[in-house]
């Protein structure tokens, strides 16, 4: 074990087990603890994020990935921005970084248990969903029904696009997805923006918890189609991934009114920032 197992303050040793390309500038990094100790041990929950440090460069907050219901490694979908994700991409099998965390509100699983899920992801807000989705695919008997809908800008843009052409042969999840546009006339599915999709499937707003997360516009559009259809505000969560830097509430970088992303979120209720003009 570590000697502070469960301190997320201190950079604790991982390597890259595997790394998996997605979309142009996208890579998924399955990381595995080098400390001896488990991933259970690091009891993160869906929606929350890690600060991955690479010393001598820096350190970058990244949304985990995967749920906590699968240990065998953490998952984190990197884009490649700046110095530090740089840094990453020039790494491969059997590097050794360091991380800190969990960090962050994730997602209310208490309340969302016992209820129908609808999962709204545009474009690279799935990356931080998909540890939610995940979670209630494992713990399929836990939740009612499960939707996802899911718009990217383009065919070429959508990320873990073979993970999702599975769940056209699953019963238990309906999956609708759309593009904004389709230049090469290929799409055999919605082509529009990620709303229109409502009109595509039966929703019970008062059964039924909806989240978020995506670009700001969709969150504009989407959270306006969910009131139109009678979602109690309480019943919206939203995930805003708003320019973190430290993870801990100290450098203000991520604040939005009064509240901190990376302590007060990345998991909101629309209640919280309803009146947080910045927000959205």
């Amino acid at each position: 074990m570590g000697d502070h197992p469960g301190n997320i303050y201190e950079p604790r040793p991982v390597s890259i087990h595997r790394t998996l390309p997605q979309i142009q500038d996208h890579r998924l990094f399955q990381l595995q603890l080098e400390d001896g100790s488990s991933w259970a041990d690091f009891g993160h929950q869906p929606g929350q994020f890690i600060e991955v440090s690479l010393f001598g460069k820096g350190e970058a907050p990244i949304s985990i990935s995967s749920p906590p219901t699968r240990l065998d490694s953490l998952e984190i979908c990197v884009r490649k921005t700046g110095r530090i994700t740089d840094s990453l991409f020039e790494m491969g099998k059997g590097s050794n970084l360091h991380i800190r965390g969990p960090y962050g509100r994730g997602f209310p699983l208490d309340d969302l248990k016992g209820h129908k899920l609808l999962l709204v992801a545009g474009g690279l807000g799935l990356a931080p969903l998909r540890s939610l989705l995940l979670y209630a695919l494992d713990k399929r008997e836990e939740f009612d029904e499960i939707i996802l809908m899911y718009g990217t800008n383009n065919p070429d843009n959508v990320l873990f696009k073979y993970e999702l052409l599975s769940f056209f042969d699953r019963d238990d999840i309906k999956y609708l997805y759309s593009v904004d546009r389709d230049d090469e006339g290929i799409w055999k599915q919605y082509v529009g923006v990620v709303t229109g999709l409502f009109e595509q499937t039966i929703i019970s707003p008062e059964e039924t918890y909806a989240v978020l997360c995506g670009p700001p516009i969709m969150y504009r559009f989407v959270l306006q189609k969910l009131l139109n259809l009678g979602f109690a505000k309480e019943h919206i969560y939203m995930s805003l991934e708003r320019m973190m830097k430290c993870g801990v509430g100290k450098c203000g970088h991520c604040a939005i009114g009064n509240k901190y992303c990376c302590t007060d979120g990345p998991v909101f209720c629309y209640t919280q920032i309803e009146d947080i003009e910045e927000a959205i």
